[in-house]
């Protein structure tokens, strides 16, 4: 059976270009003492659940919310 090991830059270029292609970023920017941060992290790892995952969910479970408290007033 053949071997396939890559080298540390070719896997990394496929990184990268895996992530170009595919991923879409959105950047959430808070004051260093604020805790936030903290406070979000913690809260993920409580869950069990990555920060991106919670934060994912947190604005899924937002956005349904909001659709729904919506189409009531109409």
């Amino acid at each position: 059976m053949a071997s396939h090991t890559s080298s540390p830059e070719a896997r990394s270029r496929a990184v990268t270009k895996f992530v170009k292609n595919k991923l879409d970023r959105i950047e959430i920017r808070s004051t260093k003492d604020s805790g936030f941060k903290k406070t979000v992290t913690e809260h993920a790892s409580k869950q069990g659940e990555s920060v991106n995952a919670f934060i994912i969910r947190a604005i899924k479970e937002t956005i349904e919310s909001d659709n729904k408290n919506c189409s009531s007033l109409h």
